[in-house]
């Protein structure tokens, strides 16, 4: 429904712990006409440059948490509100490099009354400095 507003431009950055670069992450954005609580997410893909992340190395963060997408399972007190906007990130020694590359997020929500779990996939070109 919201495919194209998922990825929220200008947010993708290399990540840097202890002086070395470990990944990089992007904000994003429910894909959804409301908030959700964080264990009905599925699965959050993340591609770059035509390059799947392993799901191992994904981690999403929201108002000071940190998750891996298995933690998110058991995150039945935790709403990922509509428009809020939350940090994804992807392990990878030395992040990506600078220049523009091609993002793809998939997103997978449980929804109670639908009886297919829906995906939900956005790809923007995006700069890192």
């Amino acid at each position: 429904m919201y495919d194209h507003h998922v990825i929220v431009p200008g947010t993708l950055r290399n990540v840097t712990e202890d002086g070395q670069v470990t990944g990089f992450e992007l904000g994003l954005r429910l894909p959804y006409y409301r908030g959700q609580w964080l264990s009905i997410v599925e699965d959050i893909a993340v591609t770059a440059d035509g390059v799947k992340a392993p799901r191992e190395a994904v981690r999403f963060a929201l108002r000071g948490r940190t998750w891996t997408l298995d933690e998110m399972e058991a995150a039945t007190d935790q709403r990922w509100e509509f428009g809020e906007v939350a940090t994804v990130r992807v392990l990878q020694p030395g992040g990506l490099a600078a220049g523009e590359h091609a993002l793809t997020v998939a997103e997978q929500l449980r929804i109670s009354y639908l009886p297919w779990v829906p995906t939900t996939s956005c790809t923007l070109r995006l700069t890192l400095a």
